[in-house]
């Protein structure tokens, strides 16, 4: 039974998430042979000011792109 775990940021619609889950679920059928019903996926949605790179949260970059746009 595969188990896919998926870290999202925050802010993707519900329809999104769904889609998401349908696909992932489809390539987990084809590529290792599984039933649907065998699927798991999870999806841990983390705040944007908890998600960093290169040291920045996405939620700076997202102030300091909205910054910018006001320029």
């Amino acid at each position: 039974m595969p188990i896919i775990n998926v870290v999202l940021g925050e802010g993707r619609t519900c329809e999104q998430k769904r889609e998401l889950c349908r696909q992932l679920t489809e390539a987990a059928v084809r590529s290792v042979l599984v039933r649907p019903e065998q699927v798991r996926v999870v999806i841990q949605e983390t705040k944007l000011e908890h998600y960093a790179v290169g040291g920045m949260t996405f939620a700076e970059r997202e102030e300091v792109a909205l910054k910018g746009q006001e320029a």
